[in-house]
């Protein structure tokens, strides 16, 4: 028999009466390790986050919930150049699809992937800013503006080349 008094029913779970009409917002400080933890690793290893978990005595279930709701959060280890392909609505209509579709192919990944080796990392991302000068993409740091799908390959060439050097450096 449902216990209506305490909002909760013989399953122990909360009674469409009582259950929240809005997401429960995450336990305090933990969006703050999260940010740490990704801020260290590029990513929250699930390592990373079992730890979190314990730390504070939060359930694992919990932090992936926080994970997952929030897609500033990484799972998995991103590429080392990060390139972002903006489809604003500027961007879109001056070719950002087609620059994404043209970086699918040459690095045989879809966005939201990262290449095999490790070193690409492909992403959309709704605006960058510079409507002025769709369509646009930012690599790292680095924004490129006017970019045609002739550009990319001689682009890519540049930070591939770059991050060899560093990597022969370091």
């Amino acid at each position: 028999m449902p216990d209506h008094a305490s909002g909760s029913n013989d399953t122990g779970c909360p009674s469409p009466d009582t259950a929240p009409d809005r997401p429960v917002p995450p336990p305090s400080g933990l969006l703050e390790a999260l940010h740490a933890v990704q801020s260290k690793h590029g990513y929250v290893p699930r390592a990373q986050a079992l730890q979190v978990s314990r730390k504070m005595g939060i359930p694992l279930a919990r932090i992936f919930e926080v994970l997952t709701f929030y897609s500033f959060f990484r799972l998995e280890k991103p590429g080392k150049i990060r390139i972002a392909v903006c489809l604003g609505t500027s961007c879109h209509l001056q070719g950002g699809r087609e620059l994404l579709a043209a970086l699918e192919e040459m690095l045989g990944v879809r966005a939201g992937e990262a290449t095999p080796d490790g070193l690409f990392q492909l992403d959309v991302v709704r605006c960058l800013g510079c409507c002025g000068r769709s369509p646009v993409l930012q690599i790292n740091e680095k924004i490129y503006s006017q970019v045609a799908t002739a550009d990319l390959p001689a682009i890519l060439q540049a930070h591939t080349a770059a991050a060899a050097a560093a990597e022969g450096d370091g």
